[in-house]
């Protein structure tokens, strides 16, 4: 099975602490749907013998298309690639988007999962983030989407965010948890190049979180949130009842995926595409007939190395078999895991290789230790 992304390219305004691609010109948004249409067509003579099981709109906003802008998406998609009656089609959105009337529409178009990007339930903090809603429009957008019959929900957080104490943390989690989502995204606020939180950082008009204090607001999070039911199946997210986001799941578990729009990412499991991160230069090379878009040939190590840092993410952890198939550690390698064991960092089992939960607060360090640069030589040890 695979996955079609879309990426969107607008927003209405410019988040302080984004880096992700994307516009707050939409004079051109609907030559940018027309030229995505064309992508999708152009792409599927390659992609054309896979089930897509997920169709997944990110961005940027997507909640900001037009039902007719997103109909003629999904309709390019079905039309012009085999998709699985059972579908999962989701898509982000801002909560002040989320009317009644909107709601209602993706509905009807056959969305059946929203991921709404509530981030903070303080109005303070929204407002040095420059979004554009408030956390007013968060419970409403909630309560709105369940009265039109959304069961699958899906809620982002941040934590790690300047000044935030712990029990402000916990008062998030308490408050999320009671809007009773089947499913919770919560991420660690990090301070990105060329953004405004930066500039903010550099100059001292914000201290943002230090580790510790990630760290104990990483494992608040863990543990409030597993008192209330939910497990936690991704180093971020977190479900109850096994409501995982299937398409992201696809792309941990290592399968296909296609990828649409200026600065998405494919990937086939032998080579990884990425378009131009340029709204002009992507619409330009396709109306040239051509993809806008670079493509890497991936070695065994970098297939081995790409299982180990996805795989460890997630709570079934990295396959032994899957892992082996593209390369064969040496002895020194082999240590390094039993090194991690033996501080209570890894556990395995005769299937796979899995971080505990101290593990999972140095899941990057602890991955990069097992990358392979040659057939025998760990990139680095402990």
């Amino acid at each position: 099975m695979s996955g079609c992304y879309i990426h969107i390219p607008f927003c209405a305004q410019k988040c302080s602490y984004c880096d992700f691609h994307f516009s707050t010109n939409h004079t051109y948004q609907d030559e940018m749907v027309d030229a995505l249409c064309t992508e999708l067509e152009m792409r599927s003579k390659v992609w054309l013998q896979e089930n897509f099981e997920t169709i997944y709109f990110g961005g940027g906003t997507p909640s900001i298309l037009t039902p007719i802008q997103l109909q003629k998406l999904i309709n390019q998609v079905k039309s012009n690639y085999q998709v699985v009656d059972s579908v999962e089609i989701t898509l982000e959105c801002n909560p002040d988007d989320c009317s009644l009337e909107n709601l209602q529409k993706w509905k009807e178009l056959g969305v059946n999962r929203l991921s709404i990007g509530i981030q903070s339930f303080n109005d303070d903090q929204l407002k040095w983030m420059n979004r554009s809603h408030q956390a007013a429009d968060s419970l409403n957008a909630v309560k709105n989407a369940k009265q039109v019959g959304f069961d699958e929900l899906s809620l982002d957080l941040m934590y790690g965010l300047p000044n935030m104490t712990l029990q402000e943390w916990k008062d998030q989690l308490l408050q999320i948890i009671e809007l009773n989502p089947e499913h919770i995204s919560a991420y660690c606020l990090t301070v990105e190049q060329k953004t405004a939180l930066s500039k903010w950082v550099k100059e001292g008009k914000l201290v943002v979180s230090s580790n510790d204090q990630q760290s104990e607001q990483f494992e608040l999070l863990v543990s409030t949130l597993k008192d209330a039911g939910y497990e936690q199946y991704e180093i971020s997210n977190f479900a109850r009842n096994e409501h995982y986001s299937r398409h992201n799941t696809s792309y941990w578990k290592g399968s296909k995926y296609l990828g649409i729009g200026p600065s998405a990412h494919g990937y086939n499991q032998t080579e990884r595409y990425w378009n131009q991160a340029n709204n002009k230069v992507y619409l330009n090379e396709l109306k040239k007939g051509s993809l806008p878009e670079t493509i890497e040939t991936l070695s065994d190590f970098d297939r081995f190395n790409e299982l180990v840092m996805i795989g460890l993410r997630t709570k079934w952890g990295v396959s032994k078999q899957q892992l082996f198939e593209n390369s064969a550690p040496n002895e020194e390698w082999f240590q390094i895991v039993k090194n991690y064991e033996d501080k209570n960092l890894l556990v395995q089992t005769e299937e796979h290789i899995l971080l505990t939960n101290a593990g999972r607060l140095l899941a990057d360090a602890i991955a990069s230790d097992l990358f392979l640069i040659d057939t025998s030589t760990p990139l680095s040890v402990l």
